[in-house]
């Protein structure tokens, strides 16, 4: 166990970052420091450019660039459907021919490229505009029901609350657990090689998701953008927070589907555990 003091200085010289989704609360709420959050596509690149020494990002980055410690025992993942990373549609999925992605994905975008090319699709894919205020996909009853929208996050769940009985939801957390059978890894705490004591930042990250884990209740409590049911559900139902042998072995076959489709270059994975 991390002491007090040591808490406090961990988060006074780490510039930390974390997704700013209600997914990633259980692990982040209590940190001592200052945390910059961000979307998912920002925060990656600011962690590859050196300007965070660690954050919660798109297990995507690490698979595009591993060369990043990993936070062992701890992940945002799922073990059939996620509710928060889907495609919004009309119809068969079989029928689109375009899907807008949201901007801050890079996880969610390639997870769907792997899973269209796995059933033989081949849609259009068009990247949309982040605004400040995170995705707004544009959609209305004159688009054709060939177009299809990829949302992530927040905004998922908005959108399938705003949206429940307008559009099928295409859960990919549930469609990869249909084609593959293990758990999906949707983003990862990665330290910056050069960042000293990674063994220290990682026992205090996991205590941290160990103590909002074992006070889910409180934590729900004090949620203000989400109802209470609704969050419960979705921490219990939808969303997994380890990472053992089982998404180890989720992310390494996503990391070979992704060089069979031509989205990574071939490697053999060496995942640097703290």
């Amino acid at each position: 166990m991390v002491g007090r003091d040591c808490r406090a200085r961990l988060g006074r010289m780490l510039r930390i970052g974390c997704v700013k989704y209600l997914n990633a609360r259980p692990l982040i709420r209590g940190w001592p420091g200052e945390v910059d959050f961000d979307h998912p596509s920002a925060l990656c690149k600011r962690l590859a450019d050196g300007e965070l020494d660690v954050a919660l990002v798109s297990s995507f980055e690490f698979l595009r660039n591993p060369i990043y410690r990993i936070v062992d025992e701890v992940s945002i993942s799922s073990d059939g459907p996620v509710y928060s990373v889907v495609v919004a549609h009309h119809g068969d999925i079989s029928e689109i021919k375009e899907i807008e992605l949201d901007p801050a994905s890079q996880t969610g975008a390639n997870l769907l490229r792997c899973l269209l090319n796995e059933l033989g699709l081949n849609p259009r894919f068009i990247r949309a505009v982040l605004g400040s205020t995170g995705y707004q996909p544009v959609v209305s009853s004159s688009l054709p029901g060939t177009k299809a929208w990829l949302l992530i996050g927040d905004q998922a769940i908005r959108f399938r609350q705003a949206h429940a009985g307008d559009f099928h939801f295409w859960d990919l957390g549930e469609q990869w657990k249909n084609v593959i059978g293990l758990p999906f890894v949707y983003a990862l705490w990665l330290i910056r090689p050069e960042v000293a004591n990674p063994r220290q930042i990682a026992n205090r990250l996991r205590a941290l998701r160990e103590e909002n884990l074992s006070n889910l209740d409180a934590l729900i409590a004090d949620e203000k953008d989400f109802n209470p049911q609704f969050c419960s559900r979705y921490y219990r139902k939808h969303l997994r927070f380890s990472f053992g042998e089982k998404e180890n072995k989720g992310l390494r076959t996503f990391a070979n589907l992704c060089a069979n489709h031509g989205l990574l270059e071939k490697r053999d994975l060496a995942l640097d555990l703290v």
